[in-house]
């Protein structure tokens, strides 16, 4: 069996509070295009879809006695840096400052209005896997690595940490 049209092969689902918010933010942040609302009788979103480049992300309204799901979502794109700024004016709070990884990937981390971390990556140079290791012994991108490590785990929840979403 095959994707239906215009799919791939896994579909992110997106839980959240105000899917119609949260497809404004997909689409100023990303240039989500097509948001198609399916509303329940409550005026809920019961199901939605917008595509982002080539993968169609689906979400819905979070009922009120369902625990807070927020989603990890990785978006490619063509300049990380410009593509996050957008995502903050937009609403969103970096996560993690765009960085170089020795993958020859650049990227940060935001989370959304809604809870949700974004990994923003734009290959910046094509780099053979031999060569990544080698560079991961490079001060510079041992930092970036570190960097990446300790602002995730600060997000989600390391020592002390008091997450936004449960607030």
């Amino acid at each position: 069996m095959s994707n239906p049209v215009g799919y791939t092969t896994v579909a992110p689902w997106i839980i959240t509070d105000d899917t119609r918010a949260l497809f404004e933010f997909i689409g100023r942040a990303f240039g989500g295009v097509a948001p198609a609302l399916v509303p329940l009788e409550d005026g809920s979103i019961g199901h939605a879809e917008i595509r982002v480049g080539d993968t169609v992300l689906l979400a819905f309204d979070r009922r009120k006695d369902w625990p807070r799901t927020p989603s990890l979502l990785r978006v490619f794109v063509a300049d990380a840096d410009a593509t996050t700024e957008a995502a903050v004016v937009a609403g969103a709070v970096v996560v993690t400052p765009p960085l170089t990884q020795a993958s020859g990937q650049r990227g940060s981390r935001v989370r959304d209005p809604f809870g949700n971390i974004w990994w923003i990556t734009a290959t910046v140079e094509d780099v053979a896997p031999d060569e990544v290791f080698r560079r991961l012994s490079d001060p510079g991108y041992a930092e970036a690595m570190q960097e990446a490590q300790k602002s995730l785990d600060r997000e989600l929840g390391g020592p002390g940490h008091v997450s936004p979403i449960a607030l």
